[in-house]
């Protein structure tokens, strides 16, 4: 594997869980459309924005311990196995965490592997 993969493979998970989070965090929009007042509509955008700081979580503590990202973006998968309807909303927003850690581990083997030779 040369370089440019292995930044690549760096990359790939940390730029993939950034456009994940700020996907996750476009269906708290839709607060804003209910009525609810200021203090409804930050109580109700800070609800629905708790999966996007799930996601968040697990990406600043993967950003520099990528075995970590390995651990919490399963569990952020499962998070949406549960709280997603319909299997196509389960696929898309449990998928994308579950890709996410297995890129970070294929980044942090990598990396272990060449640290070595």
């Amino acid at each position: 594997m040369n370089d440019a993969s292995r930044r690549a493979l760096g990359w790939a998970p940390r730029l993939l869980g950034i456009a994940f989070a700020l996907f996750v965090s476009l269906f708290a929009l839709d607060v804003f459309s209910e009525g609810l007042g200021i203090w409804g509509t930050v109580v109700a955008l800070s609800i629905h924005l708790l999966p996007a700081f799930a996601v968040a979580i697990a990406l600043v503590a993967a950003w520099r311990y990528e075995w970590a990202g390995g651990l919490l973006f399963p569990a952020v998968g499962v998070i949406f196995l549960y709280i997603g309807r319909g299997t196509l909303a389960k696929v898309v927003f449990a998928g994308i965490p579950f890709a996410t850690a297995i890129l970070f581990l294929a980044s942090w083997t990598t990396r272990l592997h060449f640290r070595r030779h």
